[in-house]
């Protein structure tokens, strides 16, 4: 499969400033790719990867306060229905999701931000529908468990639960 998925964090993902101001992480999407292996009619594993997601950052009352890269690599197993041309799934895995070029901006700007790798549990819920010759359209949503510890200037600063939804439109080919 290849299409787009967008990544939606929840909103309110830290408490920074002693409590008194909120942290967020905004969505985005990209290119994203899977490869799936059925070992039957019904159990496959599928490894997905993308190009990378960028995310601003902001606080509230101060507004962007610096942005991240990152690459989400999630492996999962799955359970496929097979309702004719419409083939439902459920499936549930793992994460491992990788910052990078983290920078800062407005009140942040001249710190060094870092956001360390997360590991997490998925769950999936999507199907792909054929369209004949082996080619389908796949529709996805996700929730991921996305939890990183945020350091400025090598000092902790909080841990940020990003804890996306993560909705996908993709096509793809049986081989």
């Amino acid at each position: 499969r290849v299409g787009y998925h967008t990544v939606n964090p929840k909103s309110g993902n830290a408490s920074v400033l002693g409590g008194t101001a909120t942290l967020n992480v905004g969505q985005d999407s990209a290119l994203t790719f899977n490869v799936s292996f059925l070992f039957t009619d019904a159990i496959a594993v599928e490894l997905q990867a993308a190009t990378p997601f960028n995310h601003d950052i902001s606080v509230d009352g101060a507004g962007k306060v610096g942005a991240t890269k990152h690459l989400p690599p999630t492996l999962n197993v799955q359970y496929h229905f097979d309702l004719g041309a419409w083939k439902p799934y459920v499936g549930a895995g793992v994460n491992w999701t990788i910052f990078f070029d983290e920078n800062t901006t407005g009140a942040l700007a001249g710190t060094d931000l870092d956001l360390d790798d997360s590991f997490g549990l998925d769950v999936q819920l999507g199907v792909d529908y054929s369209i004949g010759n082996n080619w389908f359209i796949n529709a996805e949503t996700r929730w991921i468990d996305i939890d990183t510890d945020a350091d400025i200037n090598g000092a902790p600063l909080t841990t940020v639960e990003i804890d996306p939804f993560v909705y996908a439109l993709t096509v793809g080919r049986k081989f």
